[in-house]
C-alpha cells in the first residue's frame, strides 16, 4: 500500500493491511506480431503467486491469523480462490471455497487441482447455489468472508494502489502516461481500482475492461458503483477529499467473451501463441488473453506506449509444471 500511503498519510494508521510480500512489478515494453505496445507486468506482484488477486488479499485478509476460518466461492477454476487458501495458508488460516461450474477447459482443471490441495472445497450447483450456501454459512458459522474475486471496495483499495504505483513508475521513467490501459474485466474490483486510481493521479487515462464474464456480472453499472463506493471509502480512512471518477473513462468491450465462462476464443489463442513466440510470458486463454488480443487490436497503428495490457494471471506455475516442477510453490 506504499503509494496509496504516501499519497494519503492517514491511511497508516486507518487502513489496515496484511504484508503478503507485494512488490512494485515492471512496465515492459512488448512487440508481438508487429506491435508494439506496454505491458505492466501484475503477474509477477508476487515471489510465490502473483496476479492481481493478492493486491486486494492485503487488505481483505488484515488481522487473519491461524484461528481462522476463510470461506470464499469462485468457479472450479478460479484463480482467486486459490490466492485466497495460498495466502491464508501463510498466515495459518485454513480455507473453505464453494465452487460452481464453468466451461471445462486444461487451466481450469490443473487450477482445480491446486485448489483441492490447499482448501477444503465444496461444490455447488450454480453461483446463486454457491452464494446461497455461503450466506447460510456466515450466518452459522464463524467465518472470515473474502468476496468473489476479492472485489469489495476495500479489496478495490489494492488496486488504486497499483495505478498509483504506475504512474509514479512513468515518471521515473520519463514516459508520459498511457491513453489507454487494457485489463480484463471479471468481478470488476481490478477495474474499479484502477479508475479510482487513476483519477486520484490526476491522469486522464481511460480504462478499458475486456468482459470475460457473463453481462450481469461484468457490466457498467456494477463497476462504477464499486468504484464510487471505494472512493467514499478512501475518503473516509483518509479524511481527505477524494476526486470523483468520470464515467466517460470507463469503455467496457463486449466481443471477446465467447459466449460462455472459461470459453476459449480463437483471438485469445492466437494472441497468446504470438506472446509466446517471442519469448513473452504464458497466458491462460479464457481471461488475461481475451483481454490481450484487444489490447493488440487497439494498439496496432496508435501511436507508441498509447496502449498499456494490464497483466493480471500469473502463469509461472504453468511454465514450471511444463518443466516437471510442483504446480505450486511452497510458502515462504
Amino acid at each position: 500500500m506504499r503509494a496509496l500511503r504516501a499519497r494519503f498519510p492517514r491511511l497508516a494508521s486507518t487502513l489496515p493491511s496484511v504484508d503478503l510480500r507485494v512488490g512494485e512489478t515492471p512496465v515492459e515494453r512488448w512487440c508481438v506480431d508487429g506491435v508494439s505496445l506496454l505491458a505492466k507486468r501484475d503477474d509477477l506482484s508476487s515471489a510465490t503467486l502473483g496476479g492481481n488477486k493478492v493486491r486486494a488479499l492485503e487488505l481483505l485478509l488484515a488481522g487473519v491469523g491461524p484461528d481462522h476460518r476463510l470461506l470464499t466461492v469462485g468457479s472450479t477454476g478460479s484463480t482467486h480462490a486459490v490466492a485466497v487458501a495460498h495466502y491464508g495458508a501463510r498466515l495459518g488460516a485454513v480455507t473453505d471455497v464453494i465452487t460452481w461450474p464453468q466451461e471445462d477447459n486444461a487451466i481450469s482443471r490443473e487450477t482445480a487441482r491446486r485448489l483441492a490441495r490447499r482448501a477444503r472445497v465444496s461444490a455447488a450447483r450454480s453461483p446463486v447455489d454457491a452464494y446461497l450456501r455461503a450466506v447460510f454459512r456466515r450466518a452459522t458459522q464463524n467465518v472470515h468472508w473474502i468476496p468473489a474475486g476479492g472485489s469489495s471496495p476495500l479489496g478495490a483499495l489494492g488496486h488504486a494502489n497499483a495505478a498509483l504505483e504506475l504512474v509514479a513508475q512513468l515518471q521515473r521513467q520519463g514516459r508520459p502516461t498511457p491513453s489507454e490501459i487494457v485489463v480484463p474485466l471479471g468481478s470488476g474490483g481490478t477495474v474499479a481500482g484502477l479508475l479510482l486510481g487513476l483519477s486520484v493521479a490526476g491522469v486522464r487515462t481511460r480504462v478499458v475492461g475486456v468482459r470475460v464474464v457473463p453481462q450481469s456480472v461484468g457490466n457498467r453499472w456494477r463497476v462504477m458503483r464499486l468504484a464510487r463506493q471505494a472512493r467514499a471509502l478512501l475518503a473516509r480512512l483518509s479524511g481527505e477529499a477524494v476526486a470523483e471518477i468520470a464515467p466517460s473513462r470507463l469503455e467496457i468491450v463486449q466481443d471477446a467473451y465467447g459466449g460462455a465462462y472459461g470459453r476459449e476464443t480463437e483471438i485469445a489463442r492466437n494472441a497468446a501463441r504470438a506472446l509466446r513466440v517471442t519469448g513473452g510470458p504464458t497466458r491462460d486463454g479464457t481471461y488475461s488473453a481475451k483481454a490481450f488480443g484487444h489490447a493488440l487490436g487497439r494498439a496496432r497503428g496508435a501511436p507508441g506506449d498509447s496502449v498499456l495490457f494490464w497483466l493480471t494471471f500469473d502463469g509461472r506455475w504453468l511454465e514450471a509444471a511444463d518443466e516437471g516442477a510442483p504446480l505450486l510453490r511452497p510458502p515462504l
